[in-house]
């Protein structure tokens, strides 16, 4: 199967550069996976798509203020680090620009000294493996310098740092946002759950490979990078019950479904808590486990997050929804409108 056959042409203006004022105001394309039919609603009717006893399943990561600006200790030049990976204790596997700039053994100063790391490790493409020093809680020295590690089709600037955030994310350690959640409030999430839908929590913390492009030309070629997930007993135990009582179980985002077909995989079809790195790559022809439909963005043209969803609902049913969405002016990618599959 070509990489190519998961194009489409989108028109620059129309991804989103900023959040909407109100996260559930976002626009919701409702499509039927069996017959390809759409319809258009706002997200925050997405409960009249739901049943009594149907469950929603949210990833409940929280990014990391993972962009640093700093300096280089014996010129002064100026140094960008990303955080990606917590490999033990106060070393990170990074990504460095300028990368030549930093050799093993180069320190990097952030905000005037209250941070600084030194390089142990050079990595291709970028990488660097940097050793961390400072006073107290680093996670709080990151919260006072670090900035969002927003997409890199994103230009404007984040005036509010929360909103790359979902309103329930709780566990560190994200390098993006799990974005189809960014479109729920409290209140929403309240009102969802009077009306007697279940919602569950699962982590995958999200890497850098999310933006990372297809580079090569058949799908089956890619490897997908790995990434760290976590299923409680509870979720599993609840999921378990739902799946069991026949209703449906619906993923909020990619990383959401991954994480549940990972697991469903492993297990007969069934859910249980555990925890460590998938790296599953679904595509057209993968059989689901675990899901019965999705809450999902707009997606990049030729990118492993279409591909997904065209293995969910058909590639000719998406590649139709993205033609309207385009036609009618929805907005795409991380801040921008909503799909449900179903």
């Amino acid at each position: 199967m070509k990489v190519d056959l998961f194009d489409f042409h989108l028109p620059e203006e129309l991804i989103a550069q900023t959040p909407l004022a109100d996260r559930s105001s976002s626009r919701l394309m409702v499509l039927n996976k069996e017959t390809g039919t759409i319809e258009h609603d706002v997200f925050k009717q997405i409960k009249d798509y739901l049943q009594p006893g149907d469950c929603l399943v949210l990833n409940d990561t929280r990014v990391l203020p993972a962009r640093l600006f700093g300096e280089k200790e014996e010129t002064g030049a100026k140094i960008e680090v990303l955080l990606l990976k917590q490999q033990e204790g106060d070393r990170w596997e990074t990504l460095v620009k300028p990368a030549k700039r930093i050799k093993k053994g180069t320190r990097i100063y952030f905000g005037h000294g209250l941070l600084s790391a030194v390089c142990v490790e050079e990595l291709g493409q970028g990488g660097r493996i940097l050793d961390f020093e400072y006073e107290g809680i680093f996670y709080e020295v990151l919260d006072q310098l670090g900035k969002m590690p927003l997409p890199p089709y994103i230009k404007e600037q984040l005036d509010d740092q929360d909103r790359y955030q979902t309103v329930y994310a709780r566990e560190r350690g994200s390098a993006a946002a799990p974005t189809a959640g960014l479109h729920f409030t409290e209140e929403l999430l309240e009102e969802i759950q009077a009306a007697g839908i279940h919602i569950a929590f699962i982590t995958l913390h999200v890497g850098l490979g999310t933006f990372r492009p297809v580079s090569v030309d058949e799908v089956d070629q890619h490897k997908m990078h790995s990434e760290y997930y976590q299923m409680s007993e509870g979720t599993a135990a609840l999921l378990n019950e739902v799946k069991s009582s026949g209703r449906k179980i619906i993923s909020v985002g990619t990383t959401s479904t991954r994480t549940l077909e990972t697991i469903a995989s492993a297990c007969d079809g069934k859910f249980q808590a555990m925890g460590g790195w998938t790296d599953i790559f679904i595509f057209p022809g993968y059989e689901f486990k675990a899901i019965d439909g999705m809450i999902t963005n707009f997606h990049l043209p030729k990118s492993t997050l279409i591909m997904l969803v065209s293995s969910l609902a058909s590639r000719e049913s998406v590649l139709h929804a993205y033609e309207t969405a385009v036609k009618e002016r929805y907005r795409f990618f991380s801040f921008g409108d909503a799909m449900l599959i179903i």
